[in-house]
């Protein structure tokens, strides 16, 4: 018999058996569409401020989230304002759906315009400046180091440092790939995002793929499934729609829609003109523990 002393270390623990310890269950991540909150950040009076596409509430989440492991928001910055932020997180994606203005952080000053992409270590406070009506959307993985308790990587110790891509050289990255004799044979017509400091898993952030998808009228994106979720902004598809495990979701021009983890998806141009879609999913993390799941479906 054991003569032991109980500690307060010891009465901490907790036994479970097999049932218990591996039958853990979850609110599923859902097939959504963000309305409400697009409407907010785009209306014509909206204040200079962050909109967060918070579904912590369905996900049953302490901190907000989009996803388990991202959280999504607009940034709507008048013109003359400027608006300060700072995200527990290891890196900051941001697209500029329309505007032009600049980010200053420290000696680093970046301007951007519509249709540019631009990468931020995360846990540093930025000064966003706008010259024109600007309303951004942005990326970030805080729910991940909300889970844990985890803190920013100090100044100088993300893993991503600050990257531009201009708006003129996505598109003409994107019209190289879709003129290319393989094009139809691609899992996407896409440019997917990548920088210096990730360069061996070419991610954009060690966590996060982000790729710019397009379609041609007629087209359609072959029925395929991964168990990365799918965060992904409408820039441009008039007559598109997803089929998300057998449901039909209409794209709306700047909203954002959720595709969760292993659901079956397609996605249909059925407009006259090429459609663009920025996809933000949680796939660096998939391809590093080798479990990304990439099939197509019939």
């Amino acid at each position: 018999m054991s003569t032991r002393v109980e500690t307060d270390y010891t009465k901490r623990a907790r036994y479970y058996d097999s049932l218990e310890g591996f039958n853990i269950t979850r609110a599923a991540v859902p097939a959504h569409v963000f309305r409400a909150e697009r409407d907010r950040a785009l209306a014509a009076d909206a204040p200079t401020g962050l909109v967060a596409l918070d579904l912590s509430p369905v996900l049953g989440t302490p901190f907000p989230a989009t996803t388990p492991m991202i959280l999504a928001r607009y940034a709507r910055i008048r013109a003359g304002a400027r608006l300060d932020t700072r995200f527990v997180a290891s890196g900051e994606i941001y697209y500029v759906m329309r505007g032009e203005g600049e980010t200053r952080r420290g000696a680093d000053h970046l301007a951007w315009e519509t249709g540019d992409v631009f990468c931020l270590p995360g846990g540093e406070t930025s000064a966003h400046t706008a010259t024109r009506d600007t309303v951004l959307w942005i990326a970030t993985n805080e729910p991940a180091f909300a889970f844990e308790g985890a803190q920013a990587p100090a100044p100088g110790a993300a893993p991503t440092p600050i990257v531009h891509y201009p708006g003129d050289e996505i598109r003409r990255h994107l019209d190289a790939i879709r003129r290319r004799p393989d094009a139809d044979a691609l899992p996407g017509k896409a440019v997917n995002f990548g920088c210096a400091g990730v360069a061996e898993p070419r991610t954009i952030l060690p966590p996060f793929t982000l790729a710019m998808n397009s379609l041609g009228p007629g087209e359609f994106q072959r029925a395929h499934r991964h168990n990365a979720v799918a965060v992904t902004l409408v820039v441009q598809g008039t007559g598109c729609h997803s089929m998300i495990d057998g449901r039909r979701i209409p794209w709306e021009q700047d909203a954002v829609m959720i595709t969760p983890p292993g659901a079956a998806h397609s996605h249909h141009n059925e407009g006259d003109a090429l459609a663009l879609f920025l996809i933000v999913q949680d796939g660096g993390l998939y391809y590093h523990c080798r479990t990304m799941g990439f099939s197509y479906t019939p």
